[in-house]
């Protein structure tokens, strides 16, 4: 058993792997650092689930025999959480020139990287991986397993805070207050938001899109990401040819991290 944690920009995600099936995964806030060092006086995983995993339960035991302390791999984009973590006694730190990926640049995001090997590995090459979290972001690969690029821009809710906190009389607006698509001429100020936002952002990314498939007509899309089913609901509205070809999957760097330990233990 070994644990897969990805420190992302806003919260901490984790995974549980029997060897590569992957058990269970799911979110936390960040830790403090004097928790974290509680953690590494754990004796077992069970010991260490009650603190990370808050609904676990003795109850849900995964063995009887209350297994050891577990190896944590860690993947992540934030130093300042890396350098807490470190104090883990049974950590191994997931690097860039670790994923076997060709072409790639010095600076590129370890939860991109992952999240395009895990899609690659899992779906074929040429992938195409959209990460809808805090920042949206294109990162795709060809059949060679080579970087072709990507981008990055503000995701949804960055772009309503930013607009809420940058402005002196626009409205915040939340991305729970709205699952559905509204119309594109608003007749307030907080719906022209919810406009302005949501039909240039699915039209931005229907244009990556279009451009991925003119350079790879068979090559494949993954989604992932917290906002992945908001813009999911949003493009099988608007572009339902295109959304029907997509793969949701919101444990892509998960998978990443399962190839890596594997063939590191191989």
């Amino acid at each position: 058993m070994w644990l897969a944690l990805e420190i992302g920009n806003t919260r901490l995600h984790w995974a549980l792997f029997f060897g590569e099936k992957l058990y269970r995964a799911w979110d936390t806030k960040y830790l403090p650092e004097s928790l974290v060092q509680q953690l590494a006086k754990s004796k077992t995983l069970d010991d260490l689930l009650e603190t990370i995993f808050p609904l676990h339960q003795q109850s849900d035991s995964l063995t009887n025999t209350s297994p050891p302390l577990p190896l944590i791999f860690l993947a992540s984009v934030v130093p300042s959480q890396t350098a807490i973590w470190q104090t883990y006694p049974n950590i191994r730190v997931i690097t860039l020139d670790q994923i076997p990926l060709q072409g790639v640049y010095p600076s590129l995001g370890i939860d991109r990287a992952l999240a395009l090997w895990g899609a690659g590995k899992t779906w074929g090459f040429p992938v195409l991986v959209i990460d809808a979290g805090t920042a949206l972001t294109f990162t795709a690969a060809d059949a060679n397993q080579c970087l072709v690029g990507g981008a990055i821009l503000p995701g949804i809710g960055l772009q309503f805070t930013t607009l809420g906190q940058q402005t002196g009389q626009l409205p915040l607006v939340e991305t729970q207050d709205f699952t559905s698509l509204i119309p594109r001429f608003a007749l307030n100020t907080t719906e022209a938001i919810k406009s302005g936002v949501i039909y240039t952002l699915v039209a931005g990314i229907k244009d990556f899109i279009e451009a991925w498939w003119h350079l790879f007509p068979e090559g494949k899309i993954a989604i992932k990401g917290g906002d992945r089913t908001l813009l999911m609901n949003y493009l099988q509205a608007l572009y339902p040819e295109i959304a029907t070809r997509l793969i949701v999957e919101p444990n892509l760097i998960f998978l990443g991290m399962q190839e890596i330990v594997s063939e590191n233990r191989s």
